[in-house]
């Protein structure tokens, strides 16, 4: 049998029949003397702080504000924290909150106990997607330069600690490949500033087509699409990439004027509100930017395990202006694979923690639901999907 000894709060080591590490008990699988052993002194691991302006969405979002209601929780997966549940099984157990079935019993695609989608079912499909990013950058095609790691309780004061670019090199070959190409002719389609209206060309339309359209030719994309439509939540691809089109490039208003944001802007492009950076969760955004002097690298407060790309990192940086508190991003991945696994956690754990699972390492990822207007019926645009923690 595997022990503890010797092995308190190493980090996650996938060799090991068990783990020691500072978040075994959270994903239950801790050797047996773990407790015994290592809890005296155990302090569970922070997750990456919550960046300032997703806590300023989670408190205007009321998807999960009221426990006791399912309005927007129809069959989500069980939190004993709820004090009612709108799960499958919620009658079986009888505890449904009060308006379970007017609010879920003809909840489209989601009528059958084996539609709700599982912590398991997840972790699984996003190795799928993991293995399956053909696409994303190798260790010889990036450079990174993180230089220097400050403690979370460091980044108010806004100090500039690293003297050096954080990429030293990028191979921009990886930018002519089709979806990374499509990717990136979004990027000049938005006003940062919220507050301004968006108004798109046929041609800017026609861009976000064209990004879609190439992502779904992806492996990626085709394990995403058929996982979920295993899951009953999209009848044909078609109805996954107009449902796709809306959920992340559909607009609504952070600011005064009608149709200013949207998610796609929000998390790939980056906004500035109240005179800091929200959003901004993308490498390849963070590489051009910074490649033209307008993105000023500060520090990092966490540097992800793998050892390949693609990896993760928080970091701190100013842009043209403007600072950014706490910004993680996937380093080195595919357009497709952002995409795909932020549109998994979204559609499977709306406004909520998904846990995942990458290269044998637990990732855990937030969205937040856009909740001042909604499309189709009822359906809800993304108003944030960003890496909140990992062992």
């Amino acid at each position: 049998m595997e022990s503890c000894a010797s092995r308190c709060n190493e980090k996650f080591n996938r060799d090991a029949a068990c783990q020691c590490d500072r978040r075994c008990l959270r994903h239950g699988n801790c050797c047996e003397d773990y407790e015994h052993l290592c809890t005296e002194d155990h302090k569970e691991s922070e997750p990456l702080p919550q960046p300032e302006e997703e806590t300023e969405e989670a408190l205007a979002s009321n998807l999960y504000s009221a426990p006791t209601s399912c309005q927007g929780r129809c069959y989500e997966a069980f939190d004993k924290h709820h004090q009612c549940h709108c799960n499958a099984r919620c009658q079986e157990f009888g505890n449904c909150c009060k308006d379970f079935e007017s609010l879920c019993s003809d909840h489209e695609g989601f009528s059958h106990s084996s539609d709700a989608i599982t912590k398991e079912e997840i972790q699984s499909i996003s190795e799928k997607i993991y293995r399956a990013d053909t696409n994303k950058a190798q260790k010889e095609d990036i450079i990174l330069n993180s230089q220097n790691c400050i403690s979370p309780s460091e980044t108010r004061d806004q100090r500039d600690r690293c003297p050096k670019p954080l990429f030293t090199y990028v191979n921009e070959k990886l930018f002519s490949k089709p979806t990374y190409a499509a990717f990136i002719n979004l990027l000049n389609n938005y006003q940062r500033a919220t507050g301004h209206g968006e108004h798109f060309s046929a041609q800017e339309l026609a861009e976000q087509d064209a990004f879609l359209r190439e992502i779904m030719k992806t492996a990626v994309m085709k394990e995403l699409y058929s996982f979920l439509h295993h899951q009953n939540r999209y009848g044909s691809e078609q109805e996954f990439i107009n449902d796709l089109k809306n959920m992340w490039f559909g607009l609504y208003s952070r600011g005064n004027e009608e149709g200013d944001s949207s998610g796609f802007e929000h998390v790939f492009s980056g906004e500035v509100k109240k005179g800091k950076v929200t959003g901004f969760h993308n490498w390849i955004r963070f590489y051009l930017e910074e490649k033209e002097g307008l993105v000023d690298y500060y520090s990092h407060i966490y540097d992800g395990p793998w050892d390949s790309y693609p990896d993760v990192l928080a970091m701190q940086f100013n842009w043209d202006g403007y600072y950014k508190e706490v910004g993680s991003a996937f380093i080195g991945s595919s357009p497709e694979f952002e995409f795909a696994l932020y549109s998994l956690c979204f559609i499977a754990r709306p406004g909520k923690v998904c846990q995942l699972s990458l290269g044998g390492y637990p990732l855990a990822v937030r969205t937040y639901t856009w909740d001042k207007s909604t499309y189709g019926n009822g359906k809800k645009h993304i108003a944030t999907a960003y890496i909140v923690s990992s062992a």
